[in-house]
């Protein structure tokens, strides 16, 4: 069996493929968005309780437009969901001081 799990095509669309390691994904409870006349960068940090320091886990970088796809995507999706299965609640979260800048959070 291969590495690579291919997701199938229909005539005239890219081939993805998505190796294991990429598959197993990574888990992030923190995004920090910055950007840029012409990109924006997406930090992806796992905080856990009692741990003093996080690391950025993922970046992601963006054209404005893809950006922009993403948001629609994700408004999409989490509207899916929520037809499906109900609100999804947002709960306060305290502000988590960062050292890293001026940023925004998601």
């Amino acid at each position: 069996m291969s590495d690579n799990k291919n997701i199938k095509q229909k005539k005239g669309q890219i081939n993805i493929e998505l190796d294991e390691k990429i598959a197993e994904g990574i888990y992030s409870n923190l995004a920090i968005i910055n950007h840029s006349v012409s990109e924006f960068v997406l930090d992806f940090v796992s905080i856990m309780p009692g741990t003093p320091k996080s690391k950025v886990k993922s970046r992601i970088i963006l054209t404005p437009q893809h950006a922009k796809r993403l948001v629609k995507a994700l408004n999409d999706n989490v509207k899916r969901f929520e037809n499906a299965h109900g609100e999804i609640k947002d709960y306060e979260q305290p502000p988590i001081p960062l050292n890293f800048g001026p940023t925004g959070q998601a």
